[in-house]
């Protein structure tokens, strides 16, 4: 049934459904705002002693915006144990991998230097990949809502999300950010993977230009097929196409332009702050149950600064860990890959069911 037969043939009809994941207020502050929110918070702390300024953090010298987005990051990886071993059902699907994969991957990273390294740098990566599948996955449940056909613009979304984080990534001002981790081959005397670095940096120029005119575009096109789908009648979640839109304009200009020299702050804020809001909105009741809160009239607060202090209490271990003892860092990037993983196969949202 598509819009027009929806609405089609009067008399008594049944509330239509929320187009929301959780309510509009929620949607609002965690999952569809925090894309430019987070812009207009790079733009607001550039230039400022919050990220300029030198401070002591364990022994090492970084700044204050950095400390505290490393924090974020770590405590946003951390939420998704909440998820994988925190919840009964889901652990008892998958026990081997939330059991005995953790301990050979951190075996296997204290055993060989060049799996610690290939780790090291596959995290960095996999990031970026998962970030866009994420927010994928958020349109899919927007279209899920408005009861939009599951393969109506599939496809063009999942496209939309690699080409508006992958390729600001890989042409952007950021770039040697991401492909300098390849240096590391050096340590362990791999000639191919230390070459990348440079080979990337001498077609920079042109790359830049090719991915960030090229995503532009692509995200005209893709708001055009929308109103083409619109008028033809299709169900078609505008939620979905505000967040898609609104992200991948803060990607372009963050990671195309590094607007406001930000841009690991911007992206990684507002990708942490829709992590915790689906986390808390999926797993609050279960993290309530856990920690015998429920049922008591301030058992929701409880349960909610409980979450987020545990996530903050490794958040901050693990941005002030000596990366030069290998077994922490080692642990860390393990939590790093483990939530990458765990986050795929969890979360995914199968295209049987939306």
């Amino acid at each position: 049934m598509d819009r027009r037969e929806a609405t089609a043939g009067g008399g008594a009809s049944l509330r239509p459904a929320s187009p929301y994941i959780v309510s509009a207020r929620y949607d609002w502050l965690l999952f569809l705002a925090p894309p430019l929110l987070a812009l207009g918070v790079g733009g607001l702390v550039s230039g400022t002693a919050f990220a300029d300024d030198p401070v002591d953090f364990h022994g090492w010298e970084t700044t204050a915006s950095t400390i505290v987005l490393g924090v974020i990051v770590h405590a946003h990886l951390f939420a998704v144990f909440f998820r994988s071993h925190g919840n009964a059902s889901i652990f008892s699907a998958h026990p081997l991998r939330f059991t005995v994969i953790p301990v050979l991957l951190y075996a296997a990273m204290m055993g060989s230097p060049w799996i610690f390294i290939a780790v090291s740098v596959t995290a960095t990566f996999w990031d970026v990949y998962h970030s866009g599948m994420q927010t994928f996955g958020f349109g899919r449940i927007y279209d899920g809502k408005v009861g939009n056909d599951p393969l109506l613009g599939r496809k063009l979304d999942w496209a939309l999300n690699l080409v508006l984080y992958i390729g600001p990534i890989v042409g952007g001002a950021a770039m040697m950010d991401h492909f300098g981790d390849f240096a590391e081959f050096e340590d362990v005397d791999d000639v191919f993977f230390t070459q990348i670095p440079a080979f990337m940096e001498g077609i920079a120029g042109t790359l830049s230009w090719i991915t960030v005119a090229g995503g532009g575009l692509f995200l005209l096109f893709y708001v055009n097929a929308y109103w083409r789908y619109w008028e033809e009648g299709k169900q078609i979640s505008w939620l979905k196409v505000w967040l898609y839109v609104s992200t991948g304009v803060t990607s372009l200009l963050a990671w195309g332009f590094n607007a406001f020299g930000e841009a690991f702050l911007i992206m990684n804020l507002f990708h942490a702050v829709q992590y915790f809001g689906i986390v808390w909105a999926r797993e609050g009741k279960q993290i309530a149950n856990r920690f015998k809160f429920s049922g008591r009239a301030w058992g929701g607060p409880a349960a909610l600064l409980t979450f987020l202090m545990l996530c903050g209490a490794y958040g901050y271990w693990a941005e002030a860990v000596d990366t030069d003892i290998r077994s922490l860092w080692a642990l860390s990037l393990v939590v790093s890959i483990l939530h990458f993983w765990y986050d795929g196969f969890i979360w995914s949202v199968r295209r049987k069911e939306v």
